[in-house]
């Protein structure tokens, strides 16, 4: 039985997160590091809305409110306090990427930047 809204762990891994995109899995894969960040290295899926921008712009998810949606940052601390500061507005189908885009570098996706 898949977990209900509520009880959704807070993380996910990135191995969880790639099995999710090489299925289909409609869900927003959400990168709030900072712009020159996501220039030096992203996951081409994923949508740039940075954490310092995120209270004016949250506004911008509203239609994924109730989607599932996968933070991502470089190594988990600020997608984890996005996911939390998320939950807290109501987006209760919200997942932090553990170990962030430095994981998926050395365990998904090896020719991505490392920084």
């Amino acid at each position: 039985m898949p977990d209900s809204p509520t009880t959704a762990p807070l993380e996910i891994s990135c191995h969880d997160v790639k099995s999710k995109l090489d299925a289909g899995h409609k869900f927003l894969l959400l990168d709030c590091r900072e712009a020159d960040e996501y220039q030096l290295v992203c996951i081409r899926e994923a949508k740039l809305l940075p954490m310092s921008e995120l209270m004016q712009r949250v506004g911008e998810l509203e239609a994924t409110r109730d989607d599932e949606i996968v933070v991502h940052c470089h190594h988990g601390g600020r997608s984890l306090k996005v996911t939390k500061w998320l939950r807290q507005q109501g987006f209760s189908r919200v997942q932090s990427m553990a170990g962030g885009i430095d994981e998926w570098a050395t365990e998904i996706d090896k020719s991505l930047v490392r920084y």
